[in-house]
């Protein structure tokens, strides 16, 4: 799959389907010559202005004119070969001839350098290709294992044949467990935090880990069919869904370059007919035309102000990657954000201890530590994290038993050799100690988006734990700034519906979407489009790549994503802090601001002179001087982006 490729707004750019083939050493080359002419135009100014010997003067600038010429021809015969139409490059280029003509060379270097250090800002900012179908199959599985122990790639796996999968290896395919039991993350495929317990009879998908059992499954679907294959699939369709907007410099060039050649020829052609004026004069004023409509300071208006932008958010831990992506933020409507890891922590950790039949949290959590120091279940190292966070030690234990699917239970060593479980409800019915209280009470925690573990002792409950995800401190703050810029906010996650809406509910988002696979949040990010146009999605796993993907904005946590979901977003807040979406928001607002002051400025002061031009009334010094200021006072106007806070 071509990498996604950021905005281009030079014409002597590589297209974005070959962009990602250019060579870091053909980049390096062009910055490298476009600081030779920078330099080489400084140098010459110097020298001519202490009066040095002309020809060293001439050479440097014609070296100026040389080094920074190379690109910007390349992209005027693109423009006529390719794009067939006059662009920028195109003027620059006959402006550049036109000074020569008139032997105004720093004229030319100059005309040459700002074009080419407008596009130097310009790559700065857009010169990242994206690599998210490479990474995603560098994390797919490669190869299964079958019953025999022959280890085979994945691709020749039929369906019907058994694998199996060991602790701590990825399952290879889509299929149907038929032998084991084990806790499987499938936080690839779901995004839900905590793994589920898999037994015979259970869905696993290809790509999600198996934690701590052993399994045998049968395949239910060819390698190319299977979940994971279809995320690929997702994020290259979603990614090639994603055309660049037409930059206002390309649409621009289209009707101005034509103009002002058409112009000039008829000053050079027409104009001595119609006056009787000589016609050297007339083609003096039509090259000098030439040279003051090269809107140097208009082409660098905007990469200016965008790659400030991208480098002031880069130093809060925001990695934009590439102008389009800042312009687009500013039309976004609706943010829709995954929760484990985004909105949360995705760390579990013990939220409740509730206490039953006269037991203390005491009690309960130095049973429940004596138990789960047998057990393999994930969940498990919460409550021995909890246990000895709380200075508590666990009773001693024997005789340890693992339920499938439901829990353990062991034999206390000092509770008078009683028997003691730690499950879910299906182990306390198993064993006829669950009440109405502890149903309801289980319930209610449940609703509030919580795993529930119990404890009992013999024929009596002990107590229960709740294992729930720690919400981000920052995460309300990030929801209230974002409804007060007209943004809306949705959830999107793989987690049970009861959590999404507890989330949700705490937050203050009104629109919370549970229990989603990829595919399906893709069809919500869809939907959301078309309410309302332009929407962002934030994430941190591979199950979101697609979204990502398809979203106009694609957002990713940086510090804790996944390799894919950095690569296939367009953002990456690599400080995984949240508030820096509403941020970022803000930032691309103030950015094309910023734009739209620098290209009427750019504009104004170019047509005046154009006109001038036309009449006699400006010279070709004053002009080039004209344009150069306003260059610098567009560069200036651009960098106080870099500062924004």
């Amino acid at each position: 799959m071509p990498s996604q490729i950021q905005n281009n707004t030079c014409d002597h750019c590589e297209p974005e389907t070959d962009k990602s083939a250019v060579s870091s050493l053909s980049v390096n080359w062009k910055k490298l010559l476009t600081w030779v002419a920078g330099i080489s135009v400084v140098v010459g100014f110097f020298l001519n202005l202490s009066g040095f010997n002309p020809e060293i003067v001439t050479a440097v600038y014609s070296l100026a004119i040389a080094s920074g010429g190379i690109y910007v021809i390349k992209g005027a015969w693109r423009g006529l070969t390719k794009q067939k139409f006059l662009n920028i490059d195109f003027l620059v280029v006959i402006a550049s001839l036109g000074a020569i003509y008139l032997g105004e060379l720093p004229e030319a270097a100059a005309v040459i350098f700002f074009f080419s250090l407008a596009e130097a800002f310009e790559d700065y900012g857009i010169d990242r290709s994206r690599r998210a179908l490479q990474a995603l199959l560098h994390k797919s599985p490669q190869t299964a294992t079958l019953l025999d122990g022959k280890t085979i790639p994945v691709s020749e796996v039929l369906v019907g044949q058994k694998v199996q999968v060991k602790p701590g290896e990825l399952i290879p395919l889509d299929g149907k467990v038929v032998k084991g039991l084990s806790a499987v993350n499938e936080a690839t495929i779901t995004g839900e935090s905590i793994p589920k317990d898999k037994r015979e009879g259970d869905t696993v998908f290809a790509g999600t880990l198996n934690e701590n059992g052993y399994l045998e499954i049968e395949v239910t679907k060819e390698s190319k069919n299977s979940t994971f294959s279809k995320i690929i699939a997702l994020v290259e369709q979603a990614q090639k869904a994603k055309a660049p907007t037409q930059e206002f410099i390309d649409s621009f060039a289209k009707y101005y370059t034509p103009a002002v050649v058409v112009i000039a020829l008829i000053l050079a052609a027409a104009l001595p007919l119609i006056t009787g004026e000589p016609f050297a004069i007339w083609l003096e004023r039509a090259i000098t035309l030439l040279v003051i409509a090269c809107p140097c300071a208009l082409v660098i208006s905007t990469p200016v102000a965008i790659t400030s932008a991208i480098g002031g958010a880069s130093h809060r831990g925001v990695l934009i990657k590439g102008g389009k992506h800042l312009e687009e933020l500013k039309n976004v409507r609706a943010v829709a954000f995954d929760k484990t890891g985004t909105l949360t922590l995705g760390e579990p950790y013990i939220s409740d201890v509730i206490a039953f039949n006269g037991f203390t949290e005491k009690d309960v959590l130095e049973d429940a530590a004596g138990v789960e120091q047998f057990s393999s279940h994930p969940l498990s190292k919460s409550i021995l994290a909890y246990a000895k966070e709380k200075g508590i030690n666990p009773h001693s234990m024997q005789d340890y038993q693992n339920i499938a699917g439901k829990g353990g239970k062991a034999t206390c060593m000092v509770c008078d050799d009683l028997e003691h479980c730690v499950g879910n409800l299906k182990l306390m019915d198993a064993h006829g100690v669950t009440t109405k209280e502890i149903l309801e009470k289980t319930e209610k925690l449940e609703r509030e988006g919580k795993t529930v573990v119990l404890v009992s002792e013999g024929d009596k409950i002990m107590g229960a734990l709740a294992i729930s995800d720690r919400i981000k401190d920052e995460a309300k703050q990030t929801i209230e700034k974002l409804t007060a810029m007209g943004v809306a906010s949705i959830m999107l996650t793989g987690d049970n519906q009861h959590t999404a809406s507890y989330v949700a509910e705490t937050l203050g988002i009104k629109e919370a979407h549970g229990s989603l696979l990829p595919d399906e949040k893709v069809k919500k990010i869809q939907m959301l489009k078309d309410k309302y146009g332009s929407v962002a999605m934030v994430g941190d796993g591979v199950n979101d790549a697609p979204s990502l993907a398809l979203s106009n904005v694609g957002i990713a946590m940086g510090a804790k994503g996944s390799d894919v979901a950095i690569e296939t977003a367009d953002i990456a807040l690599m400080n995984d802090n949240i508030l820096n979406i509403p941020y970022a928001v803000g930032l691309s607002k103030k950015a094309l601001r910023t734009v739209k002051q620098n290209v009427t400025a750019a504009l104004i002061s170019k047509l005046a002179f154009i006109v001038l031009a036309v009449f006699g009334i400006s010279n070709l010094g004053i002009a080039i001087a004209a344009d150069t200021g306003v260059a610098i006072l567009v560069i200036l106007n651009g960098l106080r982006l870099f500062k924004t806070s």
